[in-house]
């Protein structure tokens, strides 16, 4: 049975108790370094961003699994980039032309290819169609619950615009981390969380 979003947020401020530093240098790290590319290079944010997608996907799923989490893990990514590239931007094209027909198409699209890196992270030979088929079989019923954890961090992004942008400094992390526990919840291999261990 799905998991409830408080429950999910509740295990990811658990999973990053005493790893926020180290959390924070990942994924600023890469957020950083791609948004950089695609900033001064042409096309460079579609190149960088699928293994620094991937990347994150590993660095989030060791914190959410309770493994130990190593800094250069959001840089793995480029050990697949024949995969991770073409992945990112096949998704986003597919996400890009459900747009053009209307917004709500182009978000639903969104979230039914959500979970195609965390799928690659777990399964390194999928292929990149298939990735995003089993996305969006997995997320089959559960696109709303997925869209609430989003307005949930949407509504956090709000709150750190108070802080001229330093709350981010967390709320990425979090962020990240709070995905891959929704991933792992749904996770057909198996590797959900026990809820009673975090509940207050």
């Amino acid at each position: 049975m799905a998991t409830e979003n408080s429950l999910i947020t509740t295990k990811t401020v658990d999973d990053l108790r005493g790893g926020w530093g180290l959390a924070m240098g990942g994924t600023v790290a890469a957020s950083a370094i791609a948004t950089a590319a695609g900033a001064f290079i042409p096309f460079a944010g579609m190149i960088v961003g699928g293994p620094f997608a991937l990347g994150v996907s590993y660095f989030s799923l060791a914190y959410a699994r309770g493994e130990q989490a190593r800094f250069e893990q959001v840089f793995d990514g480029w050990k697949k980039f024949e995969q991770s590239c073409p992945l990112y931007i096949v998704r986003n094209i597919f996400i890009f032309l459900w747009t053009l027909l209307l917004i709500i198409p182009g978000i639903i699209a969104g979230i039914n290819y959500s979970q195609a890196f965390y799928l690659l992270a777990d399964e390194p030979d999928l292929k990149v169609m298939d990735a995003l088929k089993k996305s969006k079989e997995m997320m089959q019923g559960h696109k709303m619950r997925y869209f609430g954890l989003c307005m949930r961090m949407f509504g956090w992004a709000l709150l750190c615009l108070l802080t001229f942008g330093i709350g981010f400094l967390w709320l990425m992390p979090y962020s990240a981390v709070a995905f891959a526990n929704f991933y792992d919840d749904l996770n057909p291999q198996g590797k959900e969380f026990d809820v009673t261990d975090h509940l207050v």
